[in-house]
């Protein structure tokens, strides 16, 4: 009961989206099948043993911490409900993450492989075309895209077709899109019917049989690994975050500033945003040597001395 007043509070007040709230449904019922308390008694000990056990199991640290952070935010929420007088998680601390890069294609072997999608002539080729374009060109998350609408595309000021996203948090942002992606889109378009079955998944832009009328996240990621063996690409490198990765990436590397990424990709905290640096140093260097004063005179120094 406790949990499910949590989860009702955390869509209410903090307009959580249904990703976050089967996530941390999912996270508090591993601590509950864990303890052999229940959930109103859990002192800071149980929190610390729930925690050893993690680390027991071999879990990942990005997992740990979004389960640490789970319990701290429903334990949170117990304590100013008066529920509970003590707050067990309240001097509990996340675990350093691992810093890992985020996986990312050349821009040319992504070229190389939405080129190669444009020799399909089936719907589903025409269909995985589409998907893989506008993964790319907008940064879209997965769960954004299975989740986009007919009616998504819209004009900007300047007439400029864009994308409007709804994101975490139900929060819209407009991204705008390239002719090739509109090209795939428009094709798309034409053949799109011969995905939709019922009024349920004719809203969706991907349409699908599936019970929730369009297609699903596992289901696009078994159709790009198909897409990326028939090109002759080593599967485990391709899944959607990659090309969300590669798409904020060569932005970056075409001289995009952090906080126009930022917003394209509708990250809420630049930090988020600042993983990508990692393709700084030979960018920066570059920019540096031709736009700089003072890099700009010592080459000319340079060039004297010879």
């Amino acid at each position: 009961m406790n949990i499910e007043l949590f989860l009702e509070y955390q869509a209410a007040e903090r307009n959580a989206s249904l990703n976050t709230l089967e996530a941390y449904r999912r996270d508090l019922d591993h601590f509950t099948k864990w303890t052999t308390k229940p959930i109103l008694v859990i002192l800071k000990a149980d929190v610390q043993e729930y925690i050893k056990y993690l680390f027991s199991q071999e879990f990942k640290a990005s997992t740990i911490n979004r389960r640490i952070s789970a319990l701290k935010q429903f334990y949170l929420f117990l304590f100013n409900e008066g529920t509970i007088s003590n707050n067990p998680c309240l001097h509990i601390k996340v675990t350093k993450n691992q810093s890992h890069l985020p996986k990312v294609l050349s821009s040319n072997r992504m070229v190389e492989f939405l080129d190669h999608l444009e020799k399909g002539k089936e719907p589903s080729h025409i269909r995985i075309k589409a998907i893989l374009e506008l993964l790319y060109s907008s940064g879209l998350r997965i769960s954004e895209l299975i989740n986009l609408p007919l009616n998504c595309i819209v004009k900007g000021s300047n007439t400029q077709p864009m994308i409007l996203i709804k994101g975490k948090g139900n929060k819209e942002r407009l991204v705008p899109l390239n002719e090739t992606c509109i090209e795939a889109l428009l094709k798309y378009i034409k053949i799109r019917e011969i995905f939709v079955s019922g009024t349920k998944s004719s809203i969706f832009l991907f349409s699908s049989r599936s019970k929730n009328g369009c297609l699903t996240r596992q289901r696009i990621g078994q159709l790009i690994k198909a897409a990326a063996i028939e090109f002759g690409l080593d599967p485990s490198t391709i899944s959607p975050h990659v090309f969300r990765h590669s798409f904020a990436t060569h932005l970056l590397q075409g001289g995009a500033d952090l906080l126009t990424i930022q917003k394209l990709l509708g990250h809420s905290d630049i930090a988020t945003t600042q993983i990508y640096t990692h393709v700084m140093p030979l960018s920066v260097y570059e920019l540096v040597q031709q736009h700089h004063p003072i890099s700009q005179n010592t080459i000319k120094k340079l060039e004297l001395s010879k």
